[in-house]
C-alpha cells in the first residue's frame, strides 16, 4: 500500500495544500470526501475561527482531514490548543522549527508532517520525529524557499536524504506532473493552486478569475529580503518589483506590504492592491470546477500517463 495513503488512511495519495484565505472547511471536506486529504489552512485564522472551521469540517466529512499550522504564528499555543481540543489527528506544520512542537503533538496522538524547501531542513525535520515531509519546489505559490530550488531538482535530493515518506509540492496540478513527481521519488503530491480555483475554495471569485486568466510568466518570486513569496502580477507586485530594483531595504518593503494585504486581495477581491499568492501552475489552469472533479481528473491523468509509460517501456524493450 502507498505509504502516504496508509499513514493518513486515504484513498488517493493527493493532499490539498493548506492555503491562507483559500482553504477553509468547505474545500478541506470536499477533498477528503473525494478520497484525498483535505487541509484547513490555519495561517489566516484566529483560534476561534479555526475552531469553527474544524467543527464544520467534522460535520461535513467522516473521513480524515488535517490542519496546516505556520509555526511562527503569533498565537501558536492557542492554535495548538484548539487542534488538540477538537481532536484533529493530522497536522502539517510549516514556517518554523519542527523540533519545537513535533514531540508534543505526537504525544497527543497526532500525525505530524512538516513543509521544507531544502535538504538541510528535511534532515532536521526527520530528526525532530515528523512522520513525513512536504518538499516544496520553487514553482509553488505563496511563501517559498530562499534557495529557489525547483521541484525537479529538490525531490530526488530529498528522497536520497531522508527515510520517511516524501510528499512533492510546487508546480503540480495535473496527472502528468503527479507522475513526474513519483518518478523523482515522491510518495504523494500536495496541490495548492489547482485547488485554489475549486468551487469550494474560499478565495474571492475575482481572484479565481484572475488565476484562470494568468499566462506563462505572470507570477514572480518577490520580497526576498523579507520572506520570499510568489505573487501574481498586479499593481502591488509591480510596486514591490520597482522597489526591489531600486535597492529597497527590509523596512521599506515592510512599509509597502503593510497589514493584511493578502486578505485584501485573495479574500476580499482587490485585484490591484492585494497580495495575490499563487504558483506558476496557474498558467495551466483554465476552469473553475468542484474539488472532486479536480482530484479525479488529476488521478485519471496520472493513471493514463502511467499506462503510456508502461507501453513506452514495452516499445523500448523491443
Amino acid at each position: 500500500m502507498n505509504p502516504i495513503c496508509k499513514l493518513f488512511n486515504i484513498k488517493y495519495p493527493i493532499i490539498q495544500a493548506g492555503m491562507v484565505w483559500c482553504s477553509g472547511w468547505r474545500l478541506a471536506s470536499a477533498v477528503s470526501n473525494a478520497g484525498g486529504l483535505g487541509i484547513i489552512g490555519a495561517g489566516s485564522m484566529y483560534p476561534d475561527v479555526l475552531r469553527t472551521h474544524i467543527q464544520k469540517c467534522k460535520l461535513a466529512t467522516h473521513l480524515p482531514f488535517g490542519v496546516n499550522i505556520p509555526l511562527l504564528y503569533p498565537n501558536i499555543q492557542e492554535i495548538i490548543d484548539v487542534v488538540i481540543e477538537e481532536k484533529v489527528k493530522i497536522v502539517f506544520s510549516s514556517a518554523g522549527n519542527p523540533a519545537t512542537w513535533t514531540s508534543f503533538l505526537k504525544e497527543k496522538g497526532i500525525t505530524v508532517v512538516h513543509v521544507i524547501a531544502n535538504t538541510k531542513f528535511a534532515i532536521k525535520a526527520q530528526e525532530a520525529g515528523v512522520d513525513a515531509i512536504v518538499a516544496e519546489g520553487f514553482e509553488a505559490g505563496g511563501h517559498n524557499g530562499r534557495e529557489e530550488t525547483t521541484t525537479m531538482c529538490l525531490i530526488p535530493m530529498i528522497r536520497d536524504a531522508v527515510k520517511i515518506p516524501v510528499i512533492a509540492a510546487g508546480g503540480i496540478g495535473s496527472g502528468k506532473a503527479m507522475l513526474a513527481a513519483f518518478a523523482l521519488g515522491a510518495d504523494a503530491v500536495q496541490i495548492g493552486s489547482a485547488f485554489a480555483v475549486a468551487e469550494e475554495s474560499s478565495a474571492h471569485p475575482a481572484f479565481k478569475d484572475k488565476i484562470i486568466a494568468a499566462a506563462e510568466g505572470d507570477t514572480k518570486l518577490a520580497m526576498k529580503k523579507l520572506v520570499p513569496v510568489r505573487l501574481l502580477k498586479n499593481e502591488f507586485a509591480d510596486a514591490i518589483s520597482v522597489a526591489e530594483a531600486e535597492g529597497a531595504d527590509r523596512g521599506h518593503l515592510m512599509e509597502l506590504l503593510g497589514r493584511a494585504r493578502a486578505k485584501v486581495g485573495m479574500f476580499e477581491g482587490d485585484m490591484e492592491n492585494g497580495e495575490l499568492e499563487i504558483g506558476q501552475v496557474s498558467a495551466m489552469l483554465d476552469e473553475i470546477k468542484p474539488a472532486k472533479e479536480i482530484l479525479e481528473e488529476i488521478w485519471s491523468g496520472f493513471r493514463s500517463e502511467l499506462q503510456r509509460f508502461n507501453n513506452l517501456q514495452s516499445e523500448l524493450d523491443l
